[in-house]
C-alpha cells in the first residue's frame, strides 16, 4: 500500500472572481446633479475564499471605489460599488478602476463612461 500526502495549499484550488460585468455607461449626467453610483457584482466559483486586495480610484479624485474587506467564500457573491462625482467636469469620460484579488484574474478592469452635460 502505498500513501501519498499532499499538502492541503495544493490540494485546494485557488478563488475564481466571476464579474456580472465589467462596463457601465452613465448616458447623460449633469454636472449639478451630484455624484452618480453603479455596482459590480462578482461571485467567487473557486474553491477556497477571494479577497479583494485593491481597488484603484481611476486615477483622480472624482473617482470612489468601496468593495468588500473580509474574504469572499466559495459559491458566494460581493459587490465592488464606484461612485464618480462629474462637479466641476465637462463633456465625454471614459474610466477605469483596476481590481486586484487573490483569485484568478488576478487583475480585472472595471469600466464606466458617459457624458456630463451643463
Amino acid at each position: 500500500m502505498v500513501l501519498v500526502l499532499v499538502p492541503a495549499a495544493l490540494s485546494a484550488s485557488e478563488p475564481t472572481v466571476v464579474f456580472n460585468t465589467v462596463s457601465h455607461d452613465f448616458g447623460n449626467i449633469k454636472s449639478t446633479g451630484g455624484s452618480v453610483s453603479c455596482e459590480y457584482e462578482f461571485t467567487n466559483t473557486g474553491d477556497s475564499p477571494l479577497v479583494i486586495v485593491s481597488v484603484t480610484n481611476g486615477g483622480c479624485g472624482c473617482t470612489t471605489p468601496t468593495f468588500p474587506k473580509a474574504p469572499i467564500a466559495p459559491g458566494k457573491t460581493g459587490v465592488i460599488k464606484i461612485t464618480f462625482n462629474p462637479t466641476g467636469r465637462r463633456g465625454e469620460f471614459n474610466r477605469e478602476v483596476k481590481v486586484r484579488t487573490t483569485g484568478t484574474p488576478k487583475r480585472v478592469a472595471l469600466k464606466f463612461k458617459g457624458v456630463v452635460v451643463p
